[in-house]
């Protein structure tokens, strides 16, 4: 690993006390996927750093180290913050942790980068929030390689999913399991990201639950914890 990298741009996932007076930061980066890196003496009234480390900033960042934990260099605001309020605050904390979560360090996704800075314009926006949601959880689970082919279906047909075995085209209705049953015109508009009908909303919802459980485990999300409790 690079012992120094400049310029790079990035948004901070999350970040905690770190020792005395510093923080330690997850940041998504466009060329490098997560990076951890400490941040000496933000914490200290008199940081310049400290108010600029914050989530939704569009930043651009250095650091330095041969470890996998970074030190940061510096950290510069390169576009004016995302204030985003209420419900879409909520769920811009809740894809910071879904990056958090399943990230690999220095594991790149420029393309995933570019959904990113999609759904938090569109949580800004506020004009199709669950739509945005459904559209960045699908592009995560295709870049981590846990997509499935839901173009593949008919439009009639009735498919169960299976975690180990992924979909399987029913020949009845299900006696059982009926959570993770979808029609194939749903899997369909999902694989288009496409969210008009409320009734592939749902679908869509139920089934990004269903494949995000395999990536985040039984540890729940503390964001949605904390949206169930608002």
């Amino acid at each position: 690993m690079d012992y120094r990298v400049d310029g790079q741009a990035a948004y901070v996932l999350h970040s905690r006390p770190y020792r005395d007076t510093s923080l330690l930061v997850d940041f998504f980066t466009l060329e490098h996927g997560k990076v951890s890196a400490v941040v000496n003496g933000a914490r200290r009234p008199n940081s310049r750093l400290r108010p600029v480390l914050q989530p939704f900033v569009p930043l651009q960042i250095s650091w330095r180290g041969r470890q996998e934990l970074k030190t940061l260099g510096q950290a510069e605001p390169v576009a004016a913050a995302l204030f985003l309020k209420g419900s879409s605050l909520m769920c811009g904390l809740y894809v910071n942790e879904l990056l958090e979560r399943t990230l690999q360090p220095f594991d790149e996704h420029p393309r995933l980068y570019v959904f990113y800075q999609y759904v938090l314009n569109e949580l800004l926006s506020g004009s199709d929030v669950e739509g945005a949601l459904r559209t960045f959880e699908h592009h995560l689970l295709d870049e981590l390689g846990y997509a499935q082919a839901l173009a593949e279906t008919d439009d009639d047909g009735i498919y169960q999913w299976n975690p180990a075995s992924g979909f399987r085209m029913l020949t009845a209705a299900p006696s059982e399991g009926r959570m993770r049953c979808f029609y194939g015109r749903h899997l369909q508009a999902i694989a288009r990201d496409d969210y008009s009908e409320e009734s592939t909303r749902r679908a869509a919802k139920r089934l990004m639950r269903l494949l995000l459980e395999q990536l985040l485990g039984d540890k729940p999300l503390r964001s949605r914890e904390l949206f169930q409790k608002m």
